[in-house]
């Protein structure tokens, strides 16, 4: 799925038609790396490729949706979760493999032009079929017009599901690893703090890097997987502009 989902997004890179129709949709979409820990709660890192989708606007049936907006409003959200597999790494061992997930959902958003608050609900539609709730911030700063950074913190939490499945260990799963078995219950996962820097080149191309520290928090740092409950992920893309029209 991962690679289907970079392939989309290097369909936009290379360019896409531009359409000056009253139907339409602007977004930036990017190719990158990035560096996270192996699974939720490892004490090492891994590089693996990664994308972007930001929206700009989105015109239909001569509203417009998305641009350049302030005050209350609405917005998508979406997250992909990489697979975790006992296979790759021998302290899981013992452990069952967890597919990859994509949750998908939305919230409400409150913009400034110098800072944004956010307040999310994702469901995996595909892999750990549960839910989860994201909250946070950024205040902005535009020391040129080519350069924004932005900063806030971020909380989230996990529905019962979302923890048994990253961070509970089954029965059976306790008599076939060396991990006791545990069964988390629903709370914040995670509160950290998350800063990004893009930089246009022009309008229609772009370099955003994203640096984001989360610190496990009760049931899920308390699981006997977590080596460490410090977890930081760094990634750098290359985004371009692309419109559709319809």
């Amino acid at each position: 799925m991962a690679k289907r989902f970079i392939a989309v997004i290097c369909v936009g890179l290379c360019g896409a038609p531009l359409f000056a129709q009253e139907n339409g949709i602007s977004a930036r979409v990017g190719v990158g790396a990035q560096v996270s820990p192996e699974y939720f709660g490892a004490e090492d890192s891994k590089t693996t490729p990664t994308g972007s989708f930001d929206l700009e606007y989105l015109r239909l049936g001569g509203r417009t949706f998305g641009e350049e907006s302030t005050g209350l409003g609405f917005g998508g959200s979406v997250r992909f979760i990489g697979e975790r597999s006992a296979n790759d790494y021998d302290e899981l061992t013992g452990l069952a493999d967890i597919d990859p997930s994509l949750e998908l959902g939305g919230g409400l958003r409150f913009n400034q032009p110098n800072y944004d608050l956010f307040a999310d609900v994702r469901y995996g539609v595909i892999g750990h079929e549960s839910v989860v709730a994201e909250i946070g911030g950024d205040l902005i700063f535009e020391p040129i017009d080519q350069l924004e950074f932005r900063a806030g913190p971020r909380i989230l939490w996990g529905s019962d599901d979302y923890a048994d499945t990253y961070f509970g260990v089954t029965d059976g799963e306790g008599a076939a690893s060396a991990f006791d078995p545990y069964d988390p219950d629903a709370g914040i996962i995670s509160r950290g703090i998350n800063a990004e820097a893009t930089y246009q080149f022009n309008d229609d191309w772009g370099l955003k890097g994203t640096l984001r520290y989360d610190l496990l928090t009760d049931d899920a740092a308390d699981s006997p997987i977590v080596q460490s409950e410090d977890q930081v992920t760094g990634s750098v893309v290359l985004t371009r502009k692309v419109t559709f029209g319809f």
